[in-house]
């Protein structure tokens, strides 16, 4: 089950850039036709999932990974959803009601104190990922890279344009699934935490 959920975690980070309307979001009829599209809902859904999925992942490999890793990927996911929940359901109602649309994606995306819990979410996460990468390396170092590496660049992958940010979709499938197939011998994982 659990490799089950890291692989699908992966599956859905990749279909969150592929199937995100990319239009020019600083204009008002480009931020309506992304926001008010049923594919911003979905896209945005997916991620969400993806958030879920991680950590419960992770309990269930909690003898290779450990509980401290466990609980940061947790806290991070907590502290991330709501701002994805806010530009999920907030802005594509926004978006499909007559309100200025740049006024509320402004408001909703640059909150003081949303912005910063998200960022604390984001971080954390990244934190948790090198926390796991850390327990996993002796086990498979090239997926315990790749891994950490999509949730350290989960943060920065937002400042770039469409392509980088679905690129960064790829490497999160890559990651999960890595983990997923690594995580799925239990002999080899028992004489690697041997070793």
């Amino acid at each position: 089950m659990p490799r089950t959920a890291l692989a699908l975690a992966g599956v859905l980070f990749l279909l969150y850039p592929v199937l995100r309307p990319w239009t020019d979001e600083t204009t008002t009829s480009g931020a309506r036709e992304a926001m008010g599209s049923t594919a911003w809902v979905v896209s945005h859904f997916l991620a969400m999932i993806g958030f879920v999925l991680v950590p419960l992942a992770l309990l269930g490999l909690r003898d290779l990974v450990g509980l401290l890793p466990t609980a940061v990927m947790w806290v991070g996911a907590g502290l991330t959803l709501p701002y994805y929940g806010a530009e999920d359901f907030g802005l594509h109602a926004a978006a499909t009601t007559g309100t200025n649309l740049l006024d509320v994606a402004e408001a909703t995306r640059y909150n003081p104190v949303a912005i910063t819990i998200f960022g604390v979410g984001l971080v954390t996460l990244a934190v948790g990922a090198v926390l796991v990468a850390v327990r996993v390396w002796r086990v498979d170092r090239y997926a315990a890279t790749v891994f950490a590496a999509g949730f350290v660049l989960f943060l920065p992958q937002f400042f770039t344009p469409a392509p980088v940010r679905i690129a960064h979709g790829v490497l999160m499938l890559v990651g999960l699934g890595w983990l997923a197939i690594s995580a799925g011998s239990p002999a080899r994982l028992r004489g690697q935490r041997a070793a």
